[in-house]
This record gives C-alpha cells, structure tokens and sequence, in this order.
C-alpha cells in the first residue's frame, strides 16, 4: 500500500505594507531559493558601483578643457605676480657689472634709477603668454600622461609613472613654447629696452618689421626649449613624488583629504619641485635672456652666438648669476600654480587624475562608497 504524502505545511506570509519587504520575505520562505545575503534591490546598487570603478579613466575632452583652462589660469596669475622679481632677475642676468649687490639691493637700484612702474615692465606679455604656455602645458600633461595610462594598463602605468610624468610633460612643454617664445622673446626685449617701446602690441610689431619674425621672434627658441623643457620635466615629476611622499607620511589618499588638506599638499610639494626646475633650468634661462639682448654673441647663428655667450659668461656665472633670485621666484610660482591649478580644477567640478595602484583595488574614493553601501546594507 502506498504510504500517504505528509501533508505541506501552510507557510503563513506577514502582512507587509512595503512590497519589496513582502517580495523579500516570499524568497526568504521559499524551499528553492538560496538566502540572500543583502536585501532585495540593493545588491544591485552596489554592484553598479563597483562595475563603476572599473571606469576609473573615463576622462574627455570636457576635462581636458578644463585641465586646460586652469593651467592657463594659474600660470598666468603667478607669472604676473612675480613679474617685478623677473624684472629684477633679468637685469641681474642682462647687467651683472650694475646690478651686482644682490636681490634686494637691486630691486633698490631698479626703484631709484626708472621709478617703481619700471618693476611692471613687460607684465602684458608675461601675463599673456604664460597664460598660454599653462593652458598648453598643463592640459597637455593631464592628457598625455592619461593616454599613457590607458595604453600600458593601470598597473604598468604606476610602476613607470615617474618616466610618464617626464614624457607627458616635456611633450606638453614643447608645444606650449611654440606659443610662448615670440612673448617671451617681447618682454625680455622690454625689460633690457624699457624705451623700445610703450606697449606689448607696439613692441611686437617693431621686433617683427626690424627683425622678422623668425629672428625676432624666435633666435631663443633653442634656449627656451633647453630651459622650459628640463624645467616642466622637473617640475612635474619631483611635485608628483614629493606629494606621493607628503601623502605617505601622513598615511592618506588625496579622497582621504578635504579640499584644502589636497592644496596644502599640492603647496608644499610644489615649493620643492621649484626649487629643484630652478636649479636645473637656470643655465639655459641665463642664455635665453642674454641672447634676446642687442649684439649678444655676435651676429653669427644662433647656436653660435649661444657658445660665444657661454664662452663670454663662463659655465660658473652660467650657473649662479641670479640663481638665489629665480629659486625664490620659481619656488614661490610653482607652488602658487599648483595651487590655483587644484582650486580652479575643484570649482569647475573636475576631479583631478591621480596614479593609484591597482593592486590595492579601486580607487579609494569609491571604495568609501562601496563601504557606505554595504553598512547600510547590514
């Protein structure tokens, strides 16, 4: 005889108001299913989330721009505000039998021999064309070192982003002195020739109709590119480990930091990768201004009259001559653009590219967002 099935037990469901409560529990109840371990719905959430995180390098040209725009920015506010010291700088570099007293003696020497405007002299180009140079320089570099990242992969990319930092920024840099050099070729003539003439407009039309272009313009594109290059290459890549170390000794990620705590370091850093570029760059920023003089090297080549300058200077003076002047000013500048470049960058609502090292998994802004989920979740 057969034996009589046992009879089902009725499960009795709750009365829930809510119906993702009510589904929640008839999954719970039923013998096939497996326990959820998070309830219905939220799962998915989170999952969106960290499928999300995987899309770390989802930058285009909307960031770029605004890389781009801040990079002008910064740079042109700093280079502005250290123009009297430049002026000074120059005349250092121009004229060291006169101005040989040291910074402060010759910022006096300036005042009292053409007045305090004399300290301004060239500010239209330098404001002008540093605008350029940063809107070229560091939008250049947010782009070339995130096209490195997503040609070798996240994990090589971090192993060798020191080798990024300087590729990224000296191609960066040489297109930017493209742009930069007929300015900057214009404000040193202004600052050795206050009388040249009254304005940046004025002045480039008189180098370009006595000189031409190419020879006025550009006689220190040499030069320039031997002093920026070398310069932005240190700058970059000494500010972005001196930041990585700031961060490490403080045991924190930039998400870890607030907006202010991530500009003090971008400061601090800064000032040290100054001072480095500055040391590194200023032979070929002796040259570059003293070839932009009249009858500077002779009247050969250019390369040629950079040797007869170098010859006439002598490698120490080269070296040295207003070197405690441009470290004060690139120390200062630098840390000034790197801070104005994080401020700009936050009020435009970008979120600055950061190396992170993928073998500790997401990024950790996201995987604070990860965490917040799942406690919510428990």
């Amino acid at each position: 005889p057969s034996v009589p099935a046992a009879p089902q037990q009725e499960v009795t469901m709750p009365m829930f108001t809510n119906p993702i409560l009510s589904q929640a529990y008839g999954q719970l109840s039923s013998p096939a299913a497996e326990k959820p371990k998070r309830a219905i719905a939220i799962p998915s959430i989170v999952e969106s989330v960290k499928a999300a995180s995987s899309q770390r390098l989802d930058y285009g040209l909307d960031y770029y721009l605004k890389g781009a725009l801040a990079g002008g920015i910064c740079c042109g506010i700093t280079h502005g505000a250290v123009c009297p010291l430049d002026v000074v700088k120059t005349r250092m570099q121009l004229e060291p039998t006169i101005y040989n007293k040291g910074l402060v003696a010759s910022f006096g020497q300036v005042v009292k021999a053409e007045g305090v405007g004399a300290l301004a002299t060239g500010l239209a180009p330098t404001v002008f064309g540093y605008f350029i140079q940063g809107w070229f320089k560091f939008g250049g570099v947010e782009f070339f070192k995130i096209q490195f990242v997503k040609s070798l992969g996240e994990q090589k990319a971090w192993d060798n982003r020191t080798g990024i930092y300087l590729a990224s920024s000296a191609m960066a840099e040489f297109i930017a002195d493209i742009f930069l050099c007929p300015l900057e070729a214009t404000r040193i003539k202004l600052v050795a020739q206050p009388d040249f003439a009254p304005s940046m407009p004025s002045a480039m039309a008189k180098i370009a109709k006595e000189q031409g272009v190419m020879t006025g313009f550009y006689s220190g594109f040499g030069p320039i590119l031997f002093k920026q290059i070398p310069y932005t290459m240190a700058k970059f890549a000494v500010q972005g480990k001196a930041a990585e170390m700031i961060y490490t000794s403080l045991d924190k990620t930039p998400a870890d930091m607030t907006a202010m705590g991530n500009v003090q370091v971008s400061l601090g850093s800064g000032v040290i990768a100054g001072v480095a570029a500055a040391i590194i760059s200023h032979p070929a920023d002796t040259l570059l201004s003293k070839i932009n003089k009249a009858g500077a090297g002779g009247s050969g080549s250019t390369m040629s009259r950079l040797a007869n300058i170098a010859k006439e200077t002598g490698y120490l003076k080269l070296c040295t001559q207003g070197l405690g002047a441009r470290c004060i000013m690139i120390g200062t500048l630098t840390a000034g653009q790197f801070g104005i470049f994080d401020s700009v960058m936050g009020v435009l609502g970008a979120k600055k590219f950061h190396f992170h090292d993928p073998s500790h998994g997401a990024e950790p802004i996201k995987d604070q967002a990860i965490d917040a989920m799942d406690k919510d979740v428990d």
